[in-house]
């Protein structure tokens, strides 16, 4: 935890000095081993956690739960806060520390923070509005071997056009941001938005073999940059913004 603190206070010195305009986020991971504390941190997220958020300004604050897979069959609960100040985040988390129950509500919470990439620099709360269940959040985590071949990808998104070509198809992305603190470094993570399961396919039929793409993926200073990739279909709960 201390060494997590001071990466937290470097990192955060060195991108507030920056003055840059894109937000950060933070997003925490709760893992459960049963219903029942899932159940009981709903209730403080939706009853505590998030009126004191609120209280304190932050808004568009995005709380969603894993569909259950033969590669995903743990009970988990997603937490996205954006802000445009880093330490806003962690200094309101500390406050609600004191908050959370006393009895165990949870098997482990996991949290990253993340900064907006300059080609989508705000958070975009999804404009969807069918039904909650239906509606799939992909979250999607890039791995590099290399901090160059990472920074390499990274511009592949924003100056090479992955971000313009997911506006076109209609993936409704939430977020791109780059991982500043996490367990997986150095990775990007990005969340996009699809009405149901059937038109996520679709869209990603349509990415694939979209020649803006394969034009893109073909280019030699893009090759070899992305060692892993971890994807987790989400569904947004009835007390998320969006």
């Amino acid at each position: 935890m201390k060494n997590f603190l001071i990466i937290l206070l470097y990192f955060s010195f060195q991108l507030i000095s920056s003055a840059q305009t894109q937000e950060y986020y933070q997003l925490k991971i709760f893992q459960f081993q049963d219903a029942t504390e899932m159940e009981m941190t709903d209730q403080f997220l939706s009853e505590v956690y998030m009126p004191m958020l609120k209280k304190k300004g932050f808004k568009n604050i995005g709380v969603f739960k894993n569909s259950i897979t033969e590669k995903d069959s743990i009970l988990k609960t997603y937490v996205l806060v954006p802000s445009n100040d880093i330490m806003s985040i962690y200094n309101s988390e500390q406050e609600i520390l004191d908050a959370y129950p006393d009895e165990k509500h949870y098997n482990r919470v996991n949290t990253i923070f993340l900064k907006a990439f300059s080609h989508m620099p705000m958070l975009k709360p999804s404009p969807l509005d069918g039904p909650r269940n239906e509606r799939i959040y992909e979250l999607r985590s890039y791995e590099s071997v290399t901090e160059k071949s990472y920074k390499n990808k990274v511009e592949m998104f924003n100056e090479g056009g992955e971000v313009k070509l997911f506006v076109e198809l209609g993936f409704n992305a939430v977020f791109y941001a780059e991982v500043i603190a996490g367990d997986a470094m150095p990775n990007l993570m990005y969340m996009t938005t699809h009405q149901n399961q059937e038109s996520r396919d679709q869209n990603w039929k349509a990415f694939v073999d979209s020649p803006v793409w394969n034009t893109l993926k073909a280019m030699p200073k893009y090759q070899k940059n992305v060692s892993h990739i971890d994807i987790h279909f989400l569904h947004p709960t009835e007390y998320s913004d969006y």
